[in-house]
């Protein structure tokens, strides 16, 4: 769809730090370290404790006025000092902001001179301005750095995959896992948040939760049969880094929601380990399936707006179409490099024409949904106003999820999140406006 505006109006993106504190909350006894003001920082913490009902820490380097015309490398060091002295981390992740990137300072030159002390806590350098990009970037640019930083050859292959994640839940995760184990694979999750931000209550608090990925797994990384990413624009750099200097063979997506991707999804990792595909993945396959046709009546020739980021947005527009309902538009405001191929695959392969809009906002989808219509609206919280208004039910997946309490638990991905995800698309449209007379009219 041609831009027409010089503005942006609601966006459904954030900024690159943002995404980038996200991979580093996956990495065990790792703290997340923001180069910028105070406000880099709090907004961040903020969105997270919001989506994931939990207490995350997160550093800055609290720069100021004085920053901007002096440089902020002593505020780093006096940061990196103190997170260390404080919090006794293996891992400090840090990201740049608009502020620390404009006024020049070069981070990794400056850790470089720091004095670490020989105590072993490693010092991760990602650059994550918030005027290019978006919360996507900052994750791909953060779990580069990772294995740029700590990937090391061996030479012993560890018979392990290594799965990048992207912006997923932690039930999302622990689907992937089970998956995985199924198949009896072992795995390297890049990052691993399933435990870092789905934590029991503990006494006394200790400074780290259990889980996230280790250092010496990320280090592991250049020994593994593979890479597979879920999302190639949260991903695929870190997978091509490893690939080009290690020789592990990179599959890029696409992300594993519905019938087709998860299908495509398991031939990779049965491809990349050489395993025979297990009977109990094909019954969890079949019961999906069996799902699809349980609620076909009620979803059959439903219109479905959808967005997000993009990953995500093209998974779910192929996995409403593999149900029988009518995607109409698909919305997102980072580019993807196969982002509108993949919609129009699915718009010619079920012969439902699908509105596309990248990098758009949310404005533009509230005009298009004015014309286009649509029965349900599929993505995060915000577009909570544009369903109220269209007097449409929202669905929501993705982050940041808000105004309900739980999401992050249950996945949508993988043969058993794909049932849950239909489960939300049906009951949603259950609740909104149930007229067993009007199913087929």
């Amino acid at each position: 769809m041609p831009e027409k505006r010089c503005v942006t109006i609601n966006p459904p993106k954030m900024c690159q730090p943002i995404g980038a504190i996200y991979a580093y909350i996956g990495v065990h006894a790792c703290i997340p370290l923001v180069h910028g003001s105070q406000g880099c920082a709090t907004y961040p913490r903020y969105n997270f404790c919001r989506h994931f009902r939990e207490p995350i820490e997160v550093a800055t380097t609290s720069l100021s006025e004085d920053a901007a015309v002096y440089g902020g490398a002593k505020n780093l060091v006096a940061a990196i000092r103190n997170v260390k002295n404080r919090m006794h981390p293996e891992l400090i992740g840090i990201m740049t902001t608009c502020l620390s990137e404009t006024i020049g300072d070069d981070v990794r030159s400056i850790i470089k001179e720091f004095d670490n002390d020989a105590d072993e806590v490693e010092l991760i350098a990602a650059s994550t301005p918030s005027y290019v990009g978006t919360h996507l970037t900052g994750y791909d640019n953060a779990v580069k750095a990772l294995v740029e930083t700590l990937a090391c050859n061996n030479g012993i292959l560890n018979n392990k995959l290594n799965i990048i994640t992207g912006l997923i839940n932690p039930g999302d995760i622990n689907e992937i896992k089970h998956m995985l184990q199924i198949i009896g694979v072992e795995s390297i999750i890049l990052t691993d948040i399933s435990q870092t931000m789905n934590t029991p209550i503990q006494f006394p608090k200790p400074h780290f939760s259990e889980g996230g990925t280790a250092k010496a797994e990320i280090a592991d990384t250049a020994n593994s049969l593979g890479t597979i990413s879920l999302a190639p624009v949260t991903g695929g750099a870190a997978a091509k880094f490893l690939e080009r200097k290690f020789s592990v063979p990179a599959v890029l997506g696409p992300a594993p929601i519905g019938v087709n991707n998860t299908d495509t999804f398991v031939k990779n990792v049965l491809r990349l380990t050489d395993r025979p595909i297990p009977k109990e993945l094909e019954r969890e396959r079949g019961l999906l399936l069996d799902a699809m046709v349980d609620v076909h009546h009620y979803l059959y020739g439903k219109r479905a707006a959808i967005f997000g980021d993009p990953d995500i947005v093209a998974a779910i527009v192929r996995f409403a179409a593999e149900a029988g309902m009518r995607p109409v538009v698909a919305c997102t405001a980072t580019a993807g490099p196969s982002f509108a191929k993949e919609i129009k695959a699915v718009a010619e392969e079920y012969d439902c024409p699908v509105e596309i809009l990248e990098k758009s906002d949310l404005f533009a989808l509230h005009e298009v949904l004015k014309e286009a219509g649509a029965e349900v609206l599929i993505g995060n919280s915000k577009g909570k106003d544009i369903a109220e208004d269209h007097n449409i039910p929202l669905v929501r997946v993705g982050f940041p999820v808000y105004d309900r309490v739980g999401c992050f638990r249950y996945p949508i991905m993988g043969y058993n999140g794909s049932i849950h995800l239909l489960d939300m698309v049906t009951n949603a449209i259950l609740d909104h406006k149930y007229d067993p007379d009007k199913l087929h009219q």
